[in-house]
């Protein structure tokens, strides 16, 4: 891409902005370029933010980001997990042995990880995306309980990213199956993906103020997401990052769609982003998010 189409890939992307967050920052040509080469060309969603301010800093198909409903899948199960470890539901030790078939509503939902990974605590829960765990914990919480542990999280609720905007919708469930397809993001709640976005950067938040506490199995879980786990395509040599990939279908149809939501640094996050693949799983959409983290990895060894 020449320099003077990536200049016009920026400024195109400031015409979907509010003027609130039209600063400097989102000129950052270079984290645009990453966004760029990122896509390729093609019809994906990626947004970056800023987690302290909440300023968009790049993006792509923003408007998209802030309309499109996406069955989330498995990027929920932080969330799941937080809130059973935090009401003391789950000790993040305990090892559950990963159950194949899993079949839940007429869903088939193999957990996607090797045989080899049979018995799992919640750290390895969120690293390998154990949908066999996810659903058996999920049990131990009501249906209400999951579902104000959703809308605290942000899932359908305006953003504040940008003043036009759609929100999300949960569906309480009423019985168990619907309770764990919801625990695992593959039905009953659509999102969109600036609404993920924002949820992850709550999450962040949550991690930049607390001491390691109870739910600090789920960060570590993003953590090993990214280093030996589902996640792993978008890692970047000399830099700790947090992420979570999701695979779902859609409401209407069979395909799949790809989910990738992660921040950096680890310990200390600074940026958040998701990208959104409309046809792919979820380790495409984490090879898409790895050339922001490389030019943000780049830029932090520098400073």
């Amino acid at each position: 891409m020449t320099a003077r189409r990536s200049i016009l890939a920026a400024l195109t992307v400031t015409l979907f902005l509010p003027f609130s967050i039209c600063s400097s920052k989102l000129h950052d040509l270079r984290l645009q370029q990453a966004v760029d080469r990122g896509l390729d060309g093609s019809a994906g969603i990626i947004p970056v933010v800023d987690v302290e301010s909440a300023e968009i800093l790049a993006a792509r198909n923003l408007e998209f980001a802030s309309k499109q409903f996406i069955r989330p899948g498995s990027t929920l199960k932080p969330f799941v997990l937080m809130e059973l470890l935090d009401s003391a539901r789950l000790d993040p030790n305990e090892r559950l042995i990963a159950r194949r078939p899993l079949r839940i509503g007429g869903m088939r939902l193999d957990c996607s990880h090797t045989a080899e990974v049979s018995e799992l605590d919640a750290d390895d829960a969120i690293a390998y995306s154990s949908n066999s765990y996810v659903a058996k914990v999920a049990l131990r919480m009501s249906g209400d309980a999951l579902t104000e542990a959703l809308r605290r999280g942000g899932l359908d609720s305006l953003t504040g990213l940008l003043q036009s905007e759609s929100t999300g919708h949960i569906e309480r469930p009423t019985n168990q199956e619907q309770l764990q397809l919801m625990a695992l993001g593959a039905r009953g709640i659509e999102v969109t993906p600036l609404e993920l976005l924002a949820a992850y950067r709550k999450l962040t938040l949550t991690r930049r103020s607390r001491n390691p506490s109870a739910d600090e199995a789920v960060f570590l879980g993003l953590e090993h997401a990214m280093t030996y786990g589902t996640a792993h395509a978008a890692a970047v040599d000399g830099m700790k990052i947090g992420g979570k990939t999701g695979t779902a279908s859609a409401a209407n149809s069979p395909r799949t769609h790809g989910i990738f939501v992660g921040y950096a640094p680890a310990d200390h996050p600074e940026i958040a982003r998701v990208v959104y693949v409309p046809q792919g799983r979820g380790l495409d959409a984490a090879l898409e998010a790895h050339s922001v983290f490389e030019e943000y990895g780049q830029r932090k060894k520098k400073s």
